[in-house]
């Protein structure tokens, strides 16, 4: 090891072969399980031993060859939850229940007898529609409701546990052997890894022999599944075939290879399966490395079964067998019994916590790379956007910024005044991450290492030792994040006085933390490394990862006396890990099919819980083309975390060095990002309080629309957009597939709408993106952009009101300040509901409990789907007099623009219609009848002229405009007329055709009238 000290540590020491990773074929556990069942030992359950108490059902379960009990439990949870446990009744010693995932002390439904068939024994917990009907003889439980069986427990007979065994050097006498549950012979022993497993040139020594337990579930109607992040695959569960099982173990694989089943950085052991009525969750709670075996059945419609001398005909469903397998542990299964998608992701949350509310600056654009050089580095990456008006929020360091890879220090040549650098930042109102891996550098007089060496805070070797394995310092050993004490003294680092060079505009980055070994078993840790309570490697790898964020995350709090929310990025993760901040898809590649493999990617971690996920914008490795970046940027701009980032050695790709072009195009996906930031807060703030996905897969919103339950190449954006990114080079056109039957979408940027259940061919150019926003929502946005989030606190809002086939429209927004716990600690924020319906625009509160002040405006409201133009819209001010709004109307679009508005975005107000008979010519834009091609404006008082108006770099709708509307006309005019052949718009005319958006003087409004008579309901 001491030469390995002195190697140098490059990126390709990362970038290994992926032969040195195993498949199921080299996992013992596996090959055991496989083996051994296909024997058919089965399990019996003593219904004679059943007890019934306050919170639990319990009762023994026998192996009949062993004849060594197990125990089983059941219990009722408030929320329609069901949990089953098994483990031995007299262990050697206790098996590891994973801890500190699970919220808090869960809330138990007492569980009653009912009536039910001889030798079996039937629960219900008196909420919900499920009872469970547990079996005796074999065991097997299902879940039963109304009279239909929807989930099956053990059906296939695959229950299987390994009990802790004694040794064979230490038992007494041969009887042991011979009552042990697996052949002991020396080449059974070789072959199934009873007591040794090797790899590689690496042995792995299990001190108390194979423990691994595995169980079967059967969902009955079930043929799509979703979940078991993290791997490169589609969001559907594929069927799995023999030696080809979804792995959990999270492991770092530098490039890891897409349409693999291969664990990668992050596990959460959660499935979720939909059909048409019905979505159920399995949360498989095991920390230990695990494999999941799928295999669906199709229905069949109709089968040939004798019933006395006629044939009859009988309909089959479908079904899916899922079955996993833990190398140790104890089972602990929770099974979420919904019955919709919604009440599924709040019964995972009510387990392991929702997505932590992040600070604002966290959801605008974060721009890393492997690395950036020193602080002149920083500075002119900084000015660059600002010379090239591109907003941004966050500056990265990677793992160059320390004193020789020693975290919490700075390089003294690199970066000599990190204050001075991060005073630059926070002049801008911008933020630094820095980065902070779990291995420490092995340094004496390194004052990290020195103090957790002296309080024995590192995990050990199986010999007592300290722990040490090699990564980007050279020669490390690893803090043991599993120990509370370790935890709370790693927080401590993070306080302003003990982290020189830190202010309160830095956050961290936990990376590297699956925990990446380099040249250890597998790029990890040896599992047999002891832990704090001693406790193996093998039984928490999954978990160590959550373990670090989860410290940094209070380190954050704690270093602002809890008043300020932190933001601390990771690779690896466990189930609950949203309750710590936000989580990336890893080292990917700068080719298309990255791109395209990230939104399924996402999809599956957002119904996990999950939501602040996100994959490196341009990909991690290697040099994007200049169209890859694009697209790559305008995806990224519609997904939760939005950062691009580089490995070293790749050419720099700052947003203005493709050229003037692409530089447009993604300095206007970026802008679109900032516009959309109240939407975007709004939804995190619903994923916080009510569990809702932030990024949700077309099912969750559409979940009775079999055609949406397999698409993964669009999705929706909380339940107002859906999102349709471009993943193929030169692309022309795509096929957009537009849900729900009574639904009506319009283009977020023509305008132009479709109704629903349908497929539509999108023609696509490399400035565009399909965004459509669904008929039926109020979707609140910027109309001002800043340089970062911070400098539009006060900027004013819009509402883009896109109306349903009903001609209502409905839509939330969430404000606070962005920063504190003052939201959660003294109720300082504002919910607010907008709706529209039977002509009225209302603004009203969401939640009485919220308080916050806000000078903040709405100055505009666009309306699309108006199908007639309003005669006027008047302003009604507190003093009850009238003026008139601008507002203007485009037929060709039916869209309704108003503008100079001053709503207060924290009061009540209305937009309301007064029946009113238009009088006179409509003077709209009406296919060559005699009118000057131009939109119809209100007058005002002291009318604007529109030759006067002057475009600025900063205002949202203006440069928008310019390019919708024109378009708009265009494709409108060519569908509907063939008049559009002869029309030419010039460029000077398309800014004339502008409306007047913003004047300089504001109406106080309490209450808009709009007169819209006479255009029937």
């Amino acid at each position: 090891m001491e030469s390995a000290e002195k190697e140098e540590i490059s990126v390709e020491d990362e970038a290994v072969d992926k032969s040195i990773f195993k498949d199921c074929s080299k996992i013992a556990f596996y090959r055991r399980q496989k083996q051994l069942l296909s024997k058919k030992s089965t399990y019996r359950a003593l219904l004679d031993s059943v007890t019934i108490g306050k919170d639990s059902a319990r009762f023994q379960i026998i192996n009949e060859p062993a004849k060594v009990p197990l125990l089983a439990e059941v219990c009722g949870i408030e929320g329609n939850i069901f949990r089953l446990k098994i483990n031995e009744e007299i262990p050697l010693k206790p098996r590891y229940e994973v801890p500190d995932v699970l919220t808090s002390k869960l809330t138990t439904v007492r569980l009653t007898s009912c009536p039910g068939d001889t030798g079996s024994l039937v629960l219900a917990s008196g909420k919900g529609d499920l009872k469970c009907h547990i079996m005796a003889n074999p065991f097997k439980v299902d879940f039963v409701s109304e009279e239909e069986v929807v989930m099956s427990i053990n059906s296939l007979g695959q229950l299987y546990f390994e009990q802790l065994q004694i040794p064979p050097k230490q038992r007494a006498t041969k009887k042991n052997e011979e009552d042990a549950s697996i052949d002991t012979t020396q080449e059974n022993q070789e072959e199934l890894g009873l007591w040794e497993e090797k790899f590689e040139n690496f042995v792995d020594v299990k001190i108390n022999g194979p423990a691994s337990i595995g169980l079967d579930f059967s969902l009955h109607g079930f043929e799509h599944l979703y979940g078991i992040p993290q791997h490169a695959e589609s969001h559907q569960l594929k069927n799995t075939s023999d030696g080809d099982a979804y792995r959990l173990y999270n492991l770092d694989v530098y490039g890891y290879k897409i349409h693999d089943k291969m664990g990668i950085y992050g596990s959460v052991p959660y499935l979720l399966a939909h059909k048409l009525g019905r979505t159920l969750g399995i949360f498989w709670l095991n920390a230990s490395e695990t494999l999941v075996e799928i295999k669906t059945e199709p229905a069949v419609k109709y089968t040939l079964t004798q019933m006395g001398p006629v044939a009859a005909k009988q309909k089959v469903g479908s079904q899916t067998d899922v079955h996993w397998m833990s190398e140790s542990g104890i089972i602990d299964v929770f099974l979420l019994t919904g019955p919709t998608p919604s009440d599924v992701f709040k019964q995972y949350s009510y387990l392991t916590g929702t997505q932590a509310m992040p600070p604002l600056f966290s959801l605008g654009y974060h721009q890393c790379r492997w690395n950036y050089e020193d602080e002149q580095d920083v500075k002119a990456v900084d000015a660059g956007f600002d010379e090239h008006n591109i907003p941004y929020d966050v500056m990265w360091l990677d793992i160059e910024h320390t004193e020789g890879k020693r975290y919490f220090t700075w390089d003294k040549k690199r970066f000599p005044n990190p204050k001075r650098m991060q005073d630059l930042l926070r002049s801008k109102k911008r933020k630094l991450v820095v980065i902070s891996d779990p291995h420490i550098k092995i340094d004496p007089n390194y004052s990290v290492y020195a103090k957790a060496k002296e309080q024995g805070f590192f995990v050990k070797n199986h010999e007592g030792g300290d722990f040490e394995g090699v990564c980007w310092p050279g020669l490390s050993s690893y803090l043991d994040f599993t120990n509370p004490k370790v935890r709370e003294w790693y927080s401590s680092l993070f306080a302003f006085s003990v982290y020189q060079g830190s202010t309160d505009i830095l956050y961290i980055w936990n990376d590297m933390n699956e925990p990446s070994v380099f040249k250890g078993p597998e790029q990890t840790m040896q599992k047999n490394a002891i832990h704090h309570g001693n406790w193996e490697h093998r039984e928490l790898h999954n978990i160590y990862g959550f373990y670090q964020q989860m410290a940094t995350t209070e380190g954050l709090i704690q270093r602002s006396k809890g008043k300020e929310r932190p933001f601390v990025l990771t690779r690896s993760f466990f189930a609950g890990s949203q309750k710590y901040g936000a989580v990336w898809t890893g080292d990917n590649t700068a080719e298309w099919s990255y791109l395209k493999i990230s939104i399924p990617m996402l999809l599956t971690l957002s119904v996990t819980g999950i939501s602040f996920c996100g994959a490196d914008v341009g990909g991690f490795i290697g040099d994007p083309e200049a169209e890859l970046l694009v697209r790559w940027y305008q995806a990224g701009a519609y997904q939760p975390f939005f950062r691009g980032h580089a490995t070293m050695k790749t050419k720099r790709r700052e947003p203005w060095l493709f050229g003037e072009e692409h530089t447009r195009l993604i300095r206007e996906a970026v802008r679109e990002r900032y516009t959309l930031l109240p939407y975007w807060y709004s939804l995190f703030y619903s994923a916080h309080v009510a569990s809702q996905p932030v990024m949700r897969p077309l099912w969750v919103e559409f979940p009775n629309e079999l055609e949406s339950f397999s698409v993964e190449d669009e999705y929706m954006l909380g339940s107002a957009l859906l999102v349709h990114p471009v993943t193929e080079p030169k692309a022309t056109v795509v096929d957009v597939f537009l849900p729900g039957s009574s639904e009506i979408w319009y283009d977020s940027k023509t305008f132009a709408h479709w109704k629903g259940a349908c497929i539509v061919k999108i023609p696509v150019t490399l400035d565009s993106i399909p965004v459509f926003q669904r008929g039926g929502s109020v979707v609140p946005v910027k109309t001002t952009i800043g340089r970062s989030t911070g400098c539009m606190t006060d900027s004013p809002y819009g509402l883009r009101v896109a109306l349903s086939t009903k001609g209502s429209a409905i839509g939330e927004f969430y404000l606070d300040d962005g920063h504190s716990f003052q939201y959660l600690h003294q109720k300082q924020f504002l919910h607010r509901k907008f709706s529209f319906s039977s002509g009225v625009l209302t603004n009203s509160c969401a939640d009485e409990r919220g308080h916050y002040p806000s000078k903040c405006v709405v100055e505009q409201i666009l309306v699309l789907g108006l199908k007639k133009q309003p005669s006027s819209v008047t302003a009604h001010s507190a003093d009850g007099s009238a003026q008139p709004v601008a507002f203007t109307y485009y037929a060709a679009t039916s869209t309704l623009n108003l503008e100079t508005l001053s709503l207060k975005i924290g009061a009540d107000w209305k937009a309301r219609r007064l029946r009113h008979q238009m009088k006179g010519r409509s003077n709209l834009l009406n296919h060559g009848e005699g009118n000057d091609n131009q939109p119809q404006y209100s007058s005002l008082e002291n009318r604007m002229d529109r030759g006067a108006w002057q475009a600025t770099a900063h205002r949202v709708t203006e440069s928008d405009m310019t390019e919708r509307l024109t378009h708009t006309i265009h494709l409108q005019l060519h569908r509907h007329s063939k008049a559009a052949e002869s029309l030419d718009f010039e460029p000077q005319h398309q800014l004339q055709m502008l409306p007047p958006l913003f004047y300089s003087s504001r109406v106080a409004v309490k209450t808009l009238v709009l007169f819209l008579g006479g255009l029937g309901e």
